[in-house]
């Protein structure tokens, strides 16, 4: 397991706390960031409030991570690698997918540098390697760009939440402060 992996992980864990039961939250009961779904979908029976942060790590490792092939994201690109991550624990890791996808398709100036992707929110071999691709033409300035788009669509996503559910108008500052980042 990577380093970079590891701190990801941790920095996510540490910026989503302990337990949390807001009645406005969709994801209901959540320990460490982890729903009460999630938790359930993989194997943990007990009370959520217990949900021990090692089990945490690991969920996050296999359903948000290794889902999304972010060590061969990494490899590219960290700072790819951790937006990705960040977007695929608050959105889920389809809708992370298909961010990385529809930015690259976007990017790709009308397919002389690559071929476009089919938007699945599924990241596999064809999206590592238009990734690979658009950041051996654009270099840094690519990187950079490319993580300013995840982040818009991201902050876009969080206004049309908020404004279709207004419950989620509680959470927008906290979206906005620790999720969408423009660096």
């Amino acid at each position: 397991m990577s380093k970079l992996k590891q701190e990801i992980i941790n920095s996510i864990i540490k910026t989503e706390a302990g337990y949390v039961d807001n009645p406005n939250d969709s994801g209901g009961k959540t320990r460490w960031g982890i729903t009460k779904a999630v938790a359930r979908a993989n194997g943990y029976k007990g009370k959520m409030r217990k949900l021990p942060k090692y089990t945490a790590y690991a969920i996050y490792a296999k359903q948000y991570w290794d889902a999304l092939h972010l060590d061969d994201i990494e490899l590219l690109s960290s700072r790819i690698a951790e937006e990705v991550a960040d977007t695929s624990v608050n959105m889920g890791v389809s809708v992370a997918g298909r961010f990385l996808q529809r930015a690259l398709n976007v990017l790709n100036r009308r397919g002389r540098d690559y071929h476009d992707l089919k938007v699945d929110g599924k990241v596999g071999r064809l999206t590592i390697k238009a990734l690979k691709a658009y950041l051996k033409k654009r270099g840094k300035a690519g990187e950079t760009v490319l993580y300013r788009m995840l982040n818009a669509l991201q902050g876009e996503r969080y206004v049309k939440l908020a404004e279709r559910y207004e419950k989620n108008e509680e959470f927008e500052h906290g979206w906005f402060f620790h999720r969408v980042g423009m660096a």
